[in-house]
């Protein structure tokens, strides 16, 4: 498939891979531009079913256009090719991602917010996606947020679920289960009729993978995904304690295994997210504003004091070794001390003496220090950064 080409379609190297086909880079030599090419199996070509589904995926993707899916850009159909042309979307996909390590929270409440927008747009139309998990799902290079491969789409007044779970253990015949194991719902993996519940049920799925770095129902076998889907609950402990309970509860209502109490709509978590994240954006700005407001309070009262003090001492400098005619008094009553090592170099801003004479507090270019007068010993007063002492 390599050196192939389809249409004014030059295929390079393969990219990806699913049931229902294969995905190559490719460029379109008429515009010049890179797209991938989702390619049906020759050995599928003469399979009406499989045909038909992957003409229902083109028809799906033709009707969706949301910054969050990736886009269809033709469909290429002769005797022995059947191609999906679609956006060329660079950046890992989601598993990669979470393989490193479970993602931190904002980060993935904010992929799974354009995650609910990507899916609102496909429920607004009347699809479902039916097979969302972590590698349907890319992360482009500046954080957007696409989902791929509507193979398994399905119109939501049509097309019914899996005809025969009994048959769909093996990947072979009519009755072939339409999805992935771990990320099914009970009602997709037991051949029930879906709709757009199912992909809200994905959505936990994803969300509690990105939050934990582990499956929500984990097993070495399609029957062991199964039986966790449809007899256990997600090991809820391994979510990160100090997630806010409102994502907690998110999570709770998305993987309810009756679809008639789980989230009715993926649109309900897309505004649950939205109140979460502005919630934490608002506890971050009044931190951030609180740790501000103490250091400036903290700054201006001892640069205040200094500066008093200096304005102080300066005054009663100039009373002391003045006389009141304007004649220099016979004794100083101020001793004057050196408190820097280089005071051309590196000049007190501000000074002041405490009350009880004991100590004096100066500023120089870079920090604020107090010293005992008596021994020398001197501290240096923490200041925000980029305080201006001048």
């Amino acid at each position: 498939m390599s050196t192939r080409r389809i249409a004014h379609y030059e295929l390079a190297e393969q990219i990806g891979a699913g049931g229902m086909g294969q995905v190559y880079r490719a460029k379109d030599t008429k515009l010049g531009r890179h797209v991938a090419i989702k390619v049906l199996p020759v050995s599928f070509m003469q399979d009406p079913a499989r045909r038909s589904r992957f003409e229902q995926e083109a028809r799906a993707l033709a009707a969706l256009n949301h910054p969050n899916i990736a886009a269809i850009y033709g469909f290429e159909n002769d005797h022995d090719s059947c191609a999906i042309v679609l956006e060329l979307v660079e950046g890992p996909t989601l598993d990669t991602r979470i393989e490193r390590n479970p993602i931190p929270l904002r980060e993935a409440l904010r992929i799974a917010r354009q995650l609910t927008e990507a899916l609102e747009a496909a429920h607004d139309k009347g699809i479902a996606h039916r097979d969302l998990k972590p590698n349907n799902i890319k992360i482009t290079p500046n954080g957007a947020v696409k989902v791929l491969d509507f193979g398994l789409a399905k119109v939501l007044a049509g097309e019914s679920a899996v005809q025969n779970f009994s048959q769909a253990l093996t990947d072979t015949g009519q009755g072939v289960i339409l999805g992935t194991p771990a990320y099914m719902s009970p009602e997709q993996a037991t051949g029930q009729t879906v709709d757009g519940s199912t992909d809200v049920w994905a959505f936990g799925c994803v969300l509690f993978e990105m939050l934990t770095g582990r499956r929500a129902f984990p097993g070495d076998s399609t029957t062991e995904m199964i039986g966790a889907i449809l007899g256990r609950e997600p090991n809820w402990a391994l979510l990160p304690k100090d997630m806010p309970e409102s994502i907690r509860r998110l999570l709770r209502r998305c993987l309810e295994k009756d679809p008639r109490q789980r989230m009715h709509h993926i649109a309900d978590a897309r505004i649950e997210l939205d109140d979460t994240l502005s919630s934490l954006a608002a506890t971050t700005s009044v931190r951030a504003r609180a740790t501000w407001l103490g250091w400036a309070g903290i700054s201006a009262a001892v640069v205040g004091a200094l500066g008093i003090g200096a304005l102080g001492t300066y005054l009663y400098n100039t009373r002391a070794n003045h006389a009141p005619g304007g004649g220099r008094a016979d004794t100083p009553t101020v001793t004057e001390r050196q408190i820097t090592t280089n005071p051309i170099e590196d000049p007190v801003v501000f000074a002041a003496i405490s009350p009880d004479g004991k100590y004096v507090a100066y500023n120089d270019s870079t920090a604020i220090r107090i010293r005992l007068i008596d021994t020398g010993e001197t501290r240096t007063l923490s200041v925000p950064p980029n305080f201006c002492f001048r």
